[in-house]
């Protein structure tokens, strides 16, 4: 494991992502990321002590498969994700890869990531992040809606992603701007949720150590 968090990477990326797109779409992003954290995480968002609910996700090939068959009856850290046109989704992907997933894998916990986008860019993900674990599509949110954590961009977050040449409608499976607050969860064998950690500023991401912590704090 590396001495560089999460926030530390987010830092350096900001540094040229502004200088890059100017001060008038930085300070939209901002104002968005601002209001967020003025709003603060869902009462009904997921908490510890819930249970998992199942879903019918799909594979990065499209096939439909439910989310207690990926679990298998094993303890999981779950995260959802805004999707791979999201560059801090990206950069946490890749550091999960590295960092994250060797050390679940030597306590015998799984790692899945799910997001709204279709699967078509989910295995755009995998591949682009070079990703050794589940990446699956929520169709609909509906997952990510059964555990309160449903969200969308502002209309001048999305205004100024048009700006910058997409729309987060093209990249989602249902056609919508819908897509999760940043989100982790550790599940035990059982079902039931024993962390989560609900990012409402989609800058700031769940470490590694902390995802470490809780998995060892109940194993």
């Amino acid at each position: 494991m590396t001495d560089t968090t999460i926030a530390t990477q987010v830092a350096a990326f900001d540094e040229g992502f502004t200088a890059q797109i100017g001060p008038e779409l930085s300070a939209v992003f901002a104002e968005e990321q601002r209001d967020l954290r003025a709003a603060g995480v869902p009462a009904d968002a997921v908490s510890v002590g819930q249970r998992l609910p199942d879903a019918t996700l799909l594979d990065p090939t499209g096939e439909a498969v439910s989310l207690d068959t990926v679990r298998a009856d094993a303890p999981v850290v779950l995260v959802l994700y805004r999707g791979s046109w999201c560059p801090y989704c990206n950069l946490t992907l890749r550091t999960y890869q590295a960092e994250l997933l060797p050390a679940l894998r030597e306590r015998g916990v799984g790692l899945v990531a799910v997001s709204p986008q279709t699967p078509e860019a989910s295995d755009l993900a995998v591949a682009n992040g070079e990703l050794a674990f589940p990446v699956l599509t929520d169709p609909g949110n509906a997952l990510a809606r059964a555990l309160g954590v449903v969200t969308a961009p502002s209309a001048a977050a999305r205004a100024a992603h048009g700006d910058l040449g997409f729309d987060v409608a093209d990249s989602n499976a249902d056609g919508t701007g819908d897509v999760p607050f940043p989100t982790v969860l550790f599940v035990d064998a059982s079902g039931v949720v024993r962390f989560a950690d609900v990012h409402v500023d989609y800058t700031t991401r769940t470490e590694v150590a902390d995802v470490l912590r809780a998995v060892d704090a109940v194993s």
